[in-house]
């Protein structure tokens, strides 16, 4: 008998968790997938700045050329607008992003996961889209 109710217990409590909801076994799966994008991005922030100031410095160099190539000119212009707002996108992401799940339900943690993927994942698509522009014009 002893031996019975610590078995009884050990039972129970693998019962117990394999009846746990489904959600959260799926919003950790979410988390990483999340994170995983956000340190795929978070590689190419380098790259990003340096690029914005090579698009600044041959705009720069257009200007002393021929201040009237203002298309030119405008164009890297551009770009480095654009090249600084995909970085500056990471972070307002970063900074509005929170792990903070405590009092949560899993369906509200899942939504707001899923709502955040689509923030970074935007946030993703607008980096690859400056650094393909950036890889067209910055031709060396």
């Amino acid at each position: 008998m002893k031996f019975f109710a610590p078995v009884l217990i050990l039972f129970l409590s693998f019962l117990a968790l394999s009846c746990a909801n489904p959600l959260i076994e799926a919003n950790k799966e979410m988390r990483a997938q999340l994170i995983g994008v956000h340190d795929e991005v978070m590689s190419k922030m380098g790259e990003l700045m340096s690029l914005q100031k090579k698009a600044l410095a041959q705009a720069d160099s257009l200007y002393a050329q021929d201040s009237t190539a203002t298309a030119q000119i405008e164009s890297m212009r551009s770009l480095a607008a654009q090249l600084d707002q995909a970085y500056e996108g990471m972070f307002v992401w970063m900074r509005q992003y929170s792990l903070d799940e405590e009092g949560k339900t899993p369906e509200e943690i899942k939504t707001y996961l899923d709502d955040q993927l689509l923030k970074v994942n935007q946030v993703n698509a607008d980096i690859k889209a400056a650094l393909d522009k950036a890889a067209i014009q910055l031709k060396d």
